[in-house]
């Protein structure tokens, strides 16, 4: 018997096969600010290996559902993430690598967490089938932690006008737009999914524990790793324990450039609410807006 109103997702997620020409991009992509520039360009090294795990694990876990909504979405959500994660590597390539910036030991790092720590044989241990649905559903909560983050923070990319006041280069900035804009649309399919497989209220802190703690540490070693590499930073030399990098970190955020610590705490909490639902933290029209007038998301519709 099929369940009902599982899914909260107010649209049809639509699968734009983007494109981004990275070609007349500098490291520096925001003038005079390097620091923002390397913060978020991390970005790129990130998230492909964390987007494909997300592809792999919801084609395993779609298996389980049973509302037929909710699995739509659920197949959207694959084919969006799918393309994020080929998007950034592009940008990994064209961006970072083609420029002289040598990532590849982060990235190395990156995938061992994705595709052997959060593997389904975690470790290279096999699991029995009763633990194997288990670590599935762990899984599936801490990416529903992590959505959640994606949600708030595609938001404030959306919303944020210091960029283009300081004339980022524009096609970093619909890449992270349109990337942000696709998070809003989907906002609430593994949060669904989660509640839907188990709905495990008091596992949501320690996914949210995790989700928090991991975003911020790889954001700041993949960060620092950026900036040793880059000339403009010789003389601080940043490191993750050091304080250059969090109070610039710091000092970004007070200038509208970048969202502070204390905003990402905030958002966390607000996970662990037992009323918390996603459709509440974001706008989908505000999303589908800028959808409408995105570049790339243009040229893909033109081409389709």
């Amino acid at each position: 018997m099929m369940s009902r109103n599982i899914s909260k997702t107010d649209t049809q997620l639509t699968h734009r096969k983007v494109t981004f020409d990275f070609s007349k991009t500098t490291l520096h992509w925001i003038p005079n600010d390097p620091f923002t520039s390397q913060f978020l360009s991390v970005i790129h090294t990130i998230l492909p290996a964390g987007e494909f795990f997300f592809f792999r694990l919801y084609n395993k876990a779609k298996h389980d559902i049973t509302d037929e909504k909710l699995l739509d979405d659920v197949n959207g959500f694959i084919r969006q993430e799918a393309t994020h994660a080929r998007a950034h590597n592009t940008g990994t390539n064209d961006l970072l690598i083609k420029q002289g910036v040598d990532v590849q030991p982060y990235i190395e790092k990156i995938e061992w967490l994705f595709n052997v720590l959060l593997s389904d044989t975690p470790l290279g241990y096999t699991l029995s089938k009763n633990a194997e649905k288990k670590w599935l559903i762990a899984r599936l909560g801490l990416v529903a932690a992590i959505e959640h983050f994606t949600c708030v923070l595609g938001k404030y990319a959306l919303e944020n006008t210091r960029w283009d006041e300081m004339n980022a280069d524009p096609v970093i900035l619909d890449v992270l737009r349109w990337h942000a804009a696709e998070e809003i649309e989907h906002r609430s399919v593994a949060f669904d999914v989660y509640q839907h497989l188990s709905g495990n209220y008091l596992m949501r802190y320690l996914h949210m524990l995790i989700a928090a703690t991991g975003i911020i540490s790889l954001w700041a070693l993949g960060a620092t790793d950026l900036m040793k590499q880059d000339p403009a930073f010789s003389a601080q030399k940043p490191k993750v324990l050091g304080r250059f990098f969090w109070s610039t970190w710091q000092n970004r955020a007070n200038k509208g450039r970048l969202p502070s610590v204390a905003t990402l705490v905030v958002i966390s909490f607000r996970y662990l609410h037992p009323s918390y639902n996603p459709a509440n933290e974001a706008d989908t029209q505000q999303a589908l807006d800028y959808l409408s007038n995105s570049p790339a998301a243009k040229q893909a519709a033109t081409a389709a």
